[in-house]
């Protein structure tokens, strides 16, 4: 093989070429290039600092600056030459760099190492992209609340489950603004650690810091960062606020997951809740008549990617000691894919939910088959002065006779119920409707519409 280390910016004290599996096994080019404009913003925020404090003159400032500009915009308009040789997105903006400017380019790398510098790039793009998803977030968080209000005014009511057996009547609005508030608590993750991340490696060298006279802090306030961090081995050496991303994405890939597991069953012949728009579904190749719920089912797919980025890198970095090893360059492909992931699910989903129609007869008609208000059956007993376990026990009888014989509560005759409970009688039965049921929770946070407009009134006041 041709001795190749002359071109390496790290092979002064090698002798012999590098093997070409390991050259391959070693780069990462292949996906830290996505950092490339955040490797940029930091080297122009370093050289500038460099100048600032003597370090480099004014002229040596401007050319540095001038060819990093040169090299941005090369990879923005896509004509830069990626090259695997050359490892990294670092060593190749270097290369480029020094192709382009001459020696003067080794400048740039005083006073920093690949150390910071790579991380100083991650945790910019992190702390981007956590705040891109909150967003994103927030904009799901729209549409449920719009949905919740929507159809707040025509009181839609659903079956609520436990176990997934018909447990009591709901409005639909309460389960929009169920979503809402989870979605609600999955912005607050990504904009805390985004807030946490607000802190820059940069200056931090290798490990121990550096000898020449820096400003870290304006290096900090250049990025967009609130401060430096305050210990360098700590802050060339950590991936929590990347671990910290990647539990605040399977957190909310968990929450939309759930959403997309009601979606596919409200959706099918069985439950017939639901149509899902064509915009949002696709058909079969072979079986004419079906619809199916693809957005949803990947989406509760792609949660086992996302939960398995966050264990990747956990994995990862339980067994490294500080500070910097090369297993931390396997931290960023995750982080890659569970925001790619997020970002295109959230987007369907805003999209897809105000295009999702919901049937009002068929959830009305199915919360009242279920023996869902037979809760509010023991209640009335129980406010009648009946402990309420003997008013559980009457009720559960009552339930055994009714689907023993294909009825519903209400259907029950004066002489059953009386002698399940003397307080007991078919006009009582009758009036406990589904809709009176709902009306009745109006506890903080039940499904009483009042209780799920002021929800809905609260939620439009977090948002600003």
């Amino acid at each position: 093989m041709t001795n190749t280390q002359d071109k390496k910016l790290w092979g002064g004290r090698f002798a012999e070429a590098t093997d070409g599996l390991v050259e391959l096994f070693n780069a990462s080019v292949g996906f830290d290039q996505r950092l490339a404009e955040q490797d940029i913003r930091g080297s122009l925020a370093h050289v500038a600092m460099l100048g600032q404090v003597g370090i480099l003159d004014g002229a040596e400032v401007a050319q540095i600056t001038d060819g990093l500009n040169a090299v941005l915009a090369d990879i923005r308009a896509g004509t830069f030459e990626w090259r695997l040789d050359r490892e990294d997105v670092h060593m190749n903006v270097e290369a480029a760099l020094r192709d382009r400017i001459g020696p003067v380019a080794g400048k740039l790398h005083t006073a920093r190492s690949r150390n910071d510098q790579v991380a100083v790039d991650f945790r910019l793009f992190t702390k981007e992209a956590a705040l891109d998803l909150a967003d994103k977030t927030r904009a799901l968080r729209v549409v449920m609340l719009d949905e919740a209000e929507k159809h707040l005014g025509t009181e839609v009511i659903l079956p609520g489950y436990t176990h997934l057996q018909v447990a009591q009547p709901i409005l639909l609005a309460h389960w929009f603004m169920a979503y809402v508030a989870m979605l609600e608590r999955d912005e607050g993750r990504f904009r805390d650690a985004a807030e946490r991340m607000n802190e820059s490696p940069l200056g931090n060298s290798a490990l121990a810091g550096t000898p020449w006279p820096i400003d870290r802090h304006a290096t900090a306030a250049a990025l967009g960062f609130a401060r430096p961090t305050a210990n360098s081995l700590d802050g060339v050496g950590s991936r929590d606020f990347a671990l910290e991303f990647l539990s605040a994405c399977a957190i909310l890939s968990a929450h939309l997951s759930r959403l997309s597991e009601e979606l596919i069953l409200y959706s099918t012949f069985e439950f017939g809740f639901i149509t899902l728009p064509d915009s949002h579904t696709t058909g079969s190749s072979i079986m004419p008549q079906k619809k199916n719920p693809d957005v949803s089912e990947l989406a509760r797919g792609k949660a086992g990617r996302v939960f398995g980025n966050l264990m990747g890198l956990l994995t990862v970095v339980k067994g490294t000691p500080l500070a910097y090893n090369k297993d931390l360059q396997e931290d960023k492909e995750g982080v890659f894919d569970s925001y790619d992931t997020l970002s295109i699910v959230l987007r369907l989903y805003a999209e897809m939910m105000p295009k999702t129609v919901w049937h009002a007869d068929v959830t009305r008609a199915a919360a009242a088959r279920g023996y869902s208000t037979a809760t509010d059956v023991a209640d009335f007993l129980a406010r009648q002065g009946v402990p309420f376990r003997e008013a559980h026990e009457v009720v559960g009888g009552l339930v055994g006779v009714a689907s023993r014989s294909g009825r519903q509560l209400w259907e029950l005759t004066d002489d059953e119920l009386r002698a399940a409970h003397p307080l007991l009688n078919a006009e009582v039965a009758q009036a406990l409707t589904v809709q009176e049921s709902v009306r009745n929770r109006a506890s903080y946070g039940g499904t009483a519409p009042q209780r799920v407009q002021e929800a809905i009134e609260a939620a439009r006041a977090s948002l600003s």
